[in-house]
């Protein structure tokens, strides 16, 4: 591709035309096969929350997080009630749509809407959730609603870049590695690094599709297994598409 340069000869960016911004998110609920996100509402999660979040035997699954771990419902409660107040980070509850209970949360957050950009965190996935068609699919239900719904150019994905699994996470729903923020936080009185990783709308048609095949019935067994992984199916739309794979 030809570099575009301006009246001076200098090299500049390629046109976005009629950029005027997009919305931020308005709280609708977001539906798939497996799973849904609803607002959080402390009144009506905190209870089914706490008790899932207990089914952990220990509290590694907070070490990365900035609160945590309750060890008091009211204290969770009033956790909650904070940040659902807020509008950015804007938190979600994943409802398992099998049993109709609040298994996790996550939030849209660092809200940039005049320039497309939004990053998915706080994910707070219970051991109820975790490594299940419906943990996929709340992270893929919150990337189609910010690319497809509301029209961001940028969705982007950061953590403690000690956070293995989170990074691995990071790399199988199809985003890409930019690089290491050093020092970029004080957490829990330590230092943290900080992993960055983006999909931009260009990319997201081919790891959309991917995402649609992997979450369809037919790739799983009877016990629930997958029958292809999720990287594979990214990858193969992907190289359709022309474009780089992930591993």
């Amino acid at each position: 591709m030809q570099q575009r340069t301006n009246e001076f000869g200098q090299p500049i960016g390629l046109a976005v035309a009629n950029w005027q911004g997009v919305p931020k998110p308005d709280g609708a609920t977001l539906t798939g096969r497996y799973c849904r996100l609803e607002r959080l509402d402390a009144e009506r999660h905190a209870d089914e929350l706490y008790d899932a979040y207990g089914q952990a035997p220990d509290a590694r699954d907070w070490t990365y997080l900035s609160a945590g771990p309750f060890d008091a419902l009211d204290a969770f409660r009033a956790h909650l009630t904070r940040i659902a107040a807020t509008a950015d980070p804007f938190h979600y509850t994943v409802i398992d749509s099998a049993t109709g209970k609040a298994v996790g949360t996550l939030a849209l957050m660092r809200i940039d809407a005049g320039n497309g950009v939004i990053e998915v965190g706080f994910v707070t996935f219970s051991r109820l959730l975790q490594k299940t068609r419906a943990a996929t699919e709340a992270i893929y239900l919150s990337m189609r609603y910010a690319f497809d719904t509301l029209g961001y150019r940028r969705f982007e994905w950061k953590c403690d870049s000690l956070n293995v699994p989170s990074r691995a996470a990071a790399l199988r729903f199809g985003f890409t590695f930019e690089g290491i923020f050093r020092q970029a936080i004080v957490i829990h009185g330590r230092n943290r690094d900080t992993a960055w990783f983006s999909i931009i709308d260009s990319e997201w048609p081919a790891i959309r599709a991917g995402f649609d095949t992997w979450l369809e019935p037919a790739n799983f067994d009877a016990g629930g297994v997958q029958q292809r992984k999720l990287a594979e199916f990214i990858d193969m739309q992907r190289g359709m598409a022309g474009g780089t794979t992930s591993r």
